[in-house]
């Protein structure tokens, strides 16, 4: 028995790097697979295809996760095709990098809109419905950035602190109906993104580890498929550092 059997889970911003992982080992245990995305329609197609190959249904929706009245469209779309959500992954982020002396407005708004009232708006939107089922699992992505800072990210560590507050509060209002609310800090994580960088800078950066390297999508994934099934049901308002030590 695959640990997500059956169930509905939407992730946003999964097209690539960790949102794209965690698709897809949902979707190898057996969840049906609803995603967001904003750019490129020919690598959602191909996700789409991906996943369903793995024996689920996925369907991703194109659209920016800060619109509110657009979450609630898709989760109104997402119920009435499938008739439950039992898991929701809020992953979708940006970064605005830049010293706060050159920080314009428009930088901060930006990520905090996309990192952070994404995660309000797509909760706010499947609260109904987890509510009426008197269960639910609801994933959101932190970073240790959000934990401990870093120069010419205030914010991105802003957007990513509040992630940490809002998923301990939902915690506490939603526990009584049997729904959890958790958060992830990954550490340095190698995506496509990090592959673009200096190698030496890189290499640098997994010697001050612990673990001696950077994690992985699959890493994150499996904390995720953790905190979405039966596995974690007694775990509520945690923040889970997957950094290979970075923060001990």
């Amino acid at each position: 028995m695959r640990l997500l059997e059956g169930r509905v889970s939407i992730i946003t911003g999964a097209t690539r790097g960790i949102g794209k992982g965690i698709a897809e080992r949902f979707a190898e245990q057996g969840s049906h697979v609803i995603f967001t995305y904003v750019s490129s329609d020919e690598k959602a197609r191909a996700l789409e295809q991906e996943l369903e190959a793995k024996g689920v249904k996925a369907k991703g929706y194109k659209f920016d996760v800060a619109d509110f009245k657009a979450c609630e469209e898709m989760v109104t779309d997402v119920v009435k095709e499938f008739g439950q959500i039992d898991v929701v992954v809020n992953n979708a982020g940006i970064t605005r990098d830049t010293l706060l002396m050159r920080m314009s407005e428009d930088q901060w708004d930006a990520v905090i809109n996309t990192n952070l009232k994404s995660v309000f708006n797509m909760t706010k939107a499947v609260q109904r419905t987890m509510l009426k089922q008197r269960k639910g699992s609801i994933v959101n992505l932190s970073s240790v950035v959000g934990v401990k800072g870093n120069a010419g990210q205030a914010n991105y560590a802003a957007s990513k602190a509040g992630i940490l507050g809002f998923t301990k509060s939902v915690a506490l209002e939603l526990g009584s109906r049997n729904i959890r609310s958790n958060a992830i800090a990954p550490g340095f994580i190698e995506t496509e993104m990090t592959a673009a960088l200096d190698e030496a800078t890189v290499q640098g950066w997994r010697d001050a580890i612990p673990l001696k390297r950077g994690g992985t999508t699959e890493d994150v994934a499996n904390l995720a498929l953790f905190l979405a099934s039966d596995l974690s049901a007694y775990i509520t308002g945690q923040v889970i550092h997957v950094d290979g030590g970075m923060l001990t």
